[in-house]
């Protein structure tokens, strides 16, 4: 009797804590708000970018900024236009690249904070490329991947809580699951998205990509070249939790047409 009680708890408290996301509808766990997850994911940016070092490569520096902006607006016409501005509460946008060659990897945290590394840029290519990366992780931000992802070890590690309560109980536990939700690479561990995350975001991130004037026939070639530099041993960071490169392929390269449709060239 006391298991079912707890399974209806559980599922209607589930039920009650849903969210959608953005662009493509899904149904979402989300028992923490961007109210509580933005200041303290703003906080681990700066740290992050204290240990740095940004990069002293203007063009490369600049070219990441030009497309963060272009994504950005992009990003809020579209919100806008779907009656959804109020997604955006809190963020703050900024774009910085970091000076790691060896790190092949990028992303954004939720409020709009993003971090490009060195090592990425030579598999960009050039500034299409560099957008299809950014729309991709900006994607993981407005569908509020890290939130789902925190609501979701909550519950596994913690029970039914709140983070303000989880905080004022145990900081400590409170501060590592924010953590590992919202990390960043090899920094502070991030707790990895799942391939469903992946795919939805390469989804979204096309449409963003192909709203801010960069033409999303590019996102196919971006990973193949992401593959490649691989060299076949063990994948990148980048690429070490995503679908495979067969799958995510043939999966752009079915969603293209629906992206072509917001397409606009500058």
């Amino acid at each position: 009797m006391w298991k079912k009680i707890v399974i209806l708890i559980i599922v209607s408290f589930t039920i009650y804590a849903c969210a959608k996301v953005a662009v493509t509808g899904r149904n979402q766990l989300s028992l923490v708000s961007n109210a509580e997850i933005i200041p303290m994911s703003t906080q681990q940016y700066q740290e992050v970018l204290k240990k740095g070092p940004i990069s002293t490569n203007q063009e490369q520096t600049q070219m990441v900024k030009r497309v963060g902006l272009r994504i950005q607006k992009a990003v809020e016409q579209y919100m806008a236009q779907h009656n959804a501005s109020a997604e955006l509460d809190g963020f703050q946008w900024e774009f910085n690249l970091i000076d790691d060659p060896k790190t092949v990897n990028a992303w954004c945290m939720p409020g709009g904070k993003v971090a490009f590394y060195t090592g990425i840029m030579p598999i960009c290519k050039d500034e299409t490329g560099v957008a299809v990366v950014m729309g991709h992780e900006v994607a993981h931000a407005i569908a509020n991947h890290g939130r789902e992802r925190m609501s979701q070890q909550m519950i596994a590690q913690y029970g039914l809580n709140t983070l303000s309560s989880l905080m004022g109980a145990n900081p400590t536990a409170g501060k590592e699951l924010l953590m590992q939700a919202i990390g960043a690479g090899t920094n502070v561990g991030m707790l990895k998205f799942s391939r469903e995350h992946e795919s939805e975001a390469d989804h979204i991130g096309l449409i963003f990509m192909a709203m801010a004037g960069y033409d999303p026939n590019a996102a196919p070639k971006f990973w193949e070249r992401m593959v490649e530099s691989s060299g076949g041993s063990q994948p990148v960071e980048f690429l070490s939790t995503h679908p495979s490169h067969e799958t995510r392929i043939k999966d752009l390269q079915g969603w293209i047409p629906e992206a072509m449709t917001y397409y606009k060239k500058n």
